[in-house]
């Protein structure tokens, strides 16, 4: 039978969804508690600069949101939110509340991971300078590269609470999470990072279960056993000296029908997707691990630091060494 046209074998679609997922990963980059009194209002505009995931997580009160300029969404005490791509958004009080750059306001550092910012002020007549809205959030880094096919699948914002009757481990980690902020315990700020670095995966993994089955696009091709395969083999090894052949070979189908079955699905030829894949893993090893554009290029099989060169900047824009260049002070690798 054509490739994406047999009965669909439901254990291997499953195995090769998890496997691609099996290795995502966030990584909290910089944690924060977000103290938001009367009138307090917060624009998030880094983010998208820095190609980094936002992670909030309301402890206490309520918080409005806003992303990119959109409709207000009232978030509760025990809410969170993820914002895998890092979108322009508005933590505010109240949606009529200035908002100010988050960037620019004063930081109380409570540990070497953990943050403090007050917004807003305390209500006239409170008891105390306690805040209305407290609000533990992360910025988190993507071990996948901008350019991952599910990177930019993500919707905008990701809410926890609807994964919650779905996923029973997802009401324990915003607990644990609550706890943790307001006990205020030694070691309270690694283990948050942690549960939010968890949460973050698990948010995303439930999105993935439930994307609807489409007939073409990158996760319809991994929901076929034999095209997933593929895919999820060049993801693992992309260094490895492909061709279409050995790639029709490991789908059990002949060069003509696994190269139109490809271009079906993934819109474009196999070619072309690997050699994309090949320079966004090696942004992600110059820029994350400092490697050095000469190992990169042997890591993948070129047969000179100028062939790679001239394919990086072909196909990102750039030469390799500005995305070296983007983590100063980085080791470089060999």
């Amino acid at each position: 039978m054509p490739i994406g046209e047999h009965p669909l074998n439901e254990a291997r679609s499953r195995d090769v969804l998890s496997e691609m997922l099996r290795d995502l990963r966030l990584d909290g980059v910089r944690y924060g508690r977000y103290d938001l009194h009367d009138g307090g209002s917060l624009n998030f505009a880094a983010d998208a600069q820095q190609g980094l995931a936002r992670f909030h997580h309301v402890a206490q009160g309520r918080v409005w949101l806003q992303v990119g300029g959109g409709e207000w969404q009232l978030l509760q005490s025990g809410d969170a939110v993820l914002l895998p791509q890092g979108s322009v958004h508005v933590l505010a009080s109240e949606p009529s509340a200035t908002a100010v750059c988050e960037g620019g306001l004063p930081r109380q550092a409570l540990t070497e991971q953990l943050f403090v910012v007050q917004c807003g002020a305390p209500r006239v007549g409170a008891p105390g300078p306690m805040p209305e809205t407290v609000v533990f959030s992360g910025q988190m880094r993507f071990n996948l590269d901008a350019m991952h096919p599910l990177r930019a699948m993500l919707p905008a914002i990701m809410h926890a609470g609807e994964l919650a009757q779905r996923d029973p481990a997802v009401p324990a980690l915003l607990d644990a999470m609550e706890r943790e902020v307001h006990m205020e315990r030694v070691g309270s700020c690694g283990i948050l990072s942690r549960l939010a670095d968890v949460l973050a995966a698990s948010i995303i993994r439930g999105w993935v279960e439930r994307v609807p089955e489409q007939p073409e696009g990158w996760m319809a091709a991994l929901r076929c056993p034999r095209l997933g395969a593929v895919i999820a083999a060049l993801h693992r090894h992309p260094e490895r000296d492909w061709t279409v052949a050995s790639m029709a070979a490991l789908c059990g189908a002949s060069r003509s029908s696994f190269a139109a079955a490809f271009v079906k699905f993934m819109g474009e030829p196999p070619a072309k997707y690997l050699t994309r894949l090949r320079m966004a893993e090696a942004r992600r090893w110059m820029s994350d691990e400092g490697l050095r554009v000469s190992s990169a290029a042997q890591r993948l099989g070129y047969e000179s630091e100028a062939a790679f060169s001239r394919a990086f900047k072909r196909v990102m824009g750039v030469a390799p060494s500005a995305a070296r260049a983007k983590t100063p002070g980085r080791a470089a690798q060999a």
